[in-house]
This record gives structure tokens, C-alpha cells and sequence, in this order.
């Protein structure tokens, strides 16, 4: 069986505590529902950077804490034995960049999902019905649990470059992100690599991320 494609993003802990729920309440109780005891399948989506890899790693972590088997590829049957275990959850990340065969593999999963008693949770950019897949993928995945990522707001925003910024031991000025949600682009991914960039260039000058490094790295060329 060919491995299905989990592109999970590590640089961050993979912990639902380090994602800011906002308007996603619903989403990560269902989430928490899965890890633990199984649910239907579930799709959400939303664009880059709007934590989907994140909840996916944060989702496996919890499984895994609670003694389930999380698998990235569908397996063969349990074999008896080999005393391989059965998965108790399929995760997939991105089903929009599946190739044809791994689309045939994820739709065998759906099929087969209740006698091997599999959780499946996928992830993709867009609602169901406007995802470039084989129609009866498609079909499958929009009769799943389907959320939308909500984006946070200001206040959320904030908590999540300030969460950034205490795991990483960074004195981050309230000054600097006032600056950057009042000029600057709102949106997360936005945000975040501006945050690199200033973490960067504090290494770089060992000077602290205040608003004068910030206009500095304005002058010499940072776009936000």
C-alpha cells in the first residue's frame, strides 16, 4: 500500500495548548473527541498557515499519549502474526495534493473504515466540494465532519505571536506588534514572518526586538 502524504510542521510543539482556539472551539473538541475514542471522519481546511498541520500533529500527540496507534499510510489488515497493530486513526494532510493512486488508497479507507473501526481526519485548502479530487473521494470526504478554520481575531493574534515569543525566550516590545497590526498585513502567515525576521535580526545585532529594529529592517527592505 502506498504512503499517504502527512506533511506535519514540527518547528512548533505539537500541543492543542499552543494553539489559540478562538471561533475553532467546536473543531477541537471534535479533534479531542477523535484522539481519544474515535469519531466519524473529519475534514477541515483553510488556507496556509492557518494551523491545519499543526492541529493534525497535535491530534496524533494526544493519541498516542492515550495509547492509540496513529498511522500516515493505510496498513494491510492486522496480522496475526507479525502482531501488527491496526491503526485507530488515519491522518491526512493536504488531500489536494494526493497523487491519483493515494486518492484510490484514501477512498478504500472511507470503504473500509468500519470493520477496521479507523478514525480518518483530513485536512485540504478549500470546502470539500471545491477540491480538484475524483468525484467519489470528494463525495466521501463532504459527508464527514467538515469545519472551516476560523481566523483569529486581533486579540488572538496577538496571543499567538506572544505565545511564540515566551517558547522562544523572546522579550517581544507591545509596541512592535501595535505597529505591525496597524500598518502591516493582518493576516497570520503575515505576522509570523515578520516575527522571523525580527528574531533574526535580534540574533544577528544582539539587540532586543523593539520598534526602532522594526523600522530599521523596514528601511532595508522588510515588506509587511
Amino acid at each position: 500500500m502506498k504512503q499517504l502524504l502527512l506533511d506535519i510542521d514540527c518547528s512548533t510543539p505539537a500541543g492543542f495548548e499552543h494553539f489559540v482556539a478562538g471561533g475553532n472551539a467546536a473543531l477541537l473538541a471534535a479533534l479531542h473527541e477523535a484522539a481519544l475514542a474515535g469519531t466519524d471522519p473529519i475534514y477541515f481546511w483553510g488556507p496556509a498557515g492557518s494551523g491545519k498541520s499543526h492541529l493534525l500533529a497535535a491530534t496524533a500527540a494526544l493519541a498516542r499519549v492515550a495509547g492509540r496507534c496513529v498511522a500516515t499510510r493505510l496498513p494491510p489488515a492486522p496480522d496475526e502474526d507479525t502482531g501488527t497493530p491496526a491503526p485507530a486513526l488515519l491522518l491526512v494532510d493536504d488531500v489536494d495534493r494526493l497523487a491519483a493512486e493515494h486518492q484510490v488508497d484514501l477512498f478504500n479507507a472511507f470503504n473500509q473504515r468500519r470493520e477496521r473501526r479507523l478514525t480518518l481526519i483530513a485536512t485540504g485548502p478549500a470546502a470539500p466540494r471545491d477540491l480538484a479530487l475524483r468525484e467519489d473521494l470528494r463525495t466521501r470526504i463532504g459527508q464527514a465532519l467538515v469545519f472551516e478554520i476560523q481566523p483569529p481575531d486581533d486579540a488572538g493574534r496577538r496571543a499567538i505571536i506572544d505565545s511564540l515569543a515566551r517558547r522562544r525566550g523572546v522579550d517581544l516590545a507591545p509596541d512592535v506588534l501595535d505597529f505591525v497590526l496597524r500598518h502591516g498585513n493582518r493576516d497570520l502567515p503575515s505576522l509570523l514572518a515578520v516575527f522571523e525576521a525580527l528574531d533574526r535580526a535580534s540574533l544577528e545585532t544582539k539587540r532586543p526586538i523593539t520598534l526602532p529594529l522594526l523600522r530599521g529592517l523596514v528601511q532595508t527592505g522588510l515588506e509587511f
